[in-house]
């Protein structure tokens, strides 16, 4: 074996964490695959010899190219990620071990869209210091910044996800429960039903892509989305609706005449359902990787 296959070898053990945190920082799986592909350039134009914690300095690098990217977003204009969702994770069980890593600390959709609110360094400090313990004294030349005024970045966007991220119930039976009634309330337009599962102040989030003009529409509260009880009969009655675990919490995979229109998250909050987000770009949809589905 040579050098190069032997590094290649070494990186590889670490590619599914690097993902993770890529994918936590990004939103997206297409650009954390970038981004990972992006360190493995860099360690291999590297004096590896010099390098004595391979993984600590792979996560190093990892961060550095998504601050990047989330920088030159901002500055090239793009539409920002918080007007869509992130991209949704789906699996039938987290059973394989690069979904258990990816989906570690429940990295739901609803979480993924607070994170996209967050100001680049911020999200880097969060990401790094609160999901996968780096230091601060690590995290503050990626930033600029002293330990201390990485320690506040990381502050400031924990107050943020803790008032407006719920924390959902560990229990995936609990979760898939609370669904259930969701889908048996939609299909017999039981709107006491729906509200009765629904938090006060519960969210919807539906993103349809390009058919919606103005990116994501979201709904705020029961009054608001118990209102589409008639657009969740519908779905529900029309489509297929298939039980999954999205971004490790209870979801729904929902396809007519076998072709995939909808992927539905459900934060599940002391047994009521906080958040809906509803995937159905078609784009998108399109794009995602289902195969562990297949059967």
């Amino acid at each position: 074996m040579n050098e190069r296959d032997f590094l290649g070898e070494l990186f590889e053990e670490h590619r599914t964490h690097l993902k993770a945190v890529a994918y936590r920082m990004l939103g997206s799986l297409a650009e954390a695959d970038d981004a990972v592909q992006e360190a493995w350039f860099r360690l291999a134009r590297s004096d590896t010899a010099a390098i004595d914690n391979l993984g600590g300095w792979l996560t190093t690098v990892v961060g550095r190219v998504c601050l990047d990217m989330l920088r030159s977003r901002r500055l090239r204009g793009e539409t920002p990620l918080e007007s869509r969702l992130p991209d949704p994770v789906v699996r039938e069980q987290a059973a394989d071990p690069e979904h258990e890593v990816l989906m570690a600390d429940s990295v739901g959709l609803a979480l993924l869209v607070v994170l996209e609110s967050l100001n680049p360094a911020e999200r880097l400090a969060f990401v790094l210091h609160d999901m996968f313990g780096m230091p601060f004294e690590e995290i503050a030349p990626i930033v600029d910044r002293t330990p201390a005024a990485a320690r506040k970045l990381a502050s400031r966007a924990r107050q943020r996800v803790r008032g407006a991220a719920p924390e959902p119930d560990p229990d995936p039976v609990a979760q898939r429960r609370v669904v259930d009634a969701f889908l048996t309330a939609a299909r017999g337009g039981d709107l006491e039903g729906l509200v009765a599962i629904l938090d006060p102040d519960v969210v919807l989030r539906a993103d349809s892509g390009r058919a919606l003009p103005g990116g994501m529409r979201v709904l705020r509260g029961v009054e608001a989305v118990s209102g589409q009880a008639a657009t969740f009969r519908r779905m529900a009655t029309a489509a297929e609706a298939r039980p999954v675990l999205v971004n490790g919490a209870a979801g729904l995979v929902n396809t007519i005449d076998g072709r995939l229109i909808s992927i539905i998250s459900f934060t599940v909050t002391e047994e009521r359902i906080t958040a809906i987000d509803i995937l159905s770009d078609p784009d998108r949809l399109a794009r995602l990787d289902l195969t562990a589905l297949e059967p």
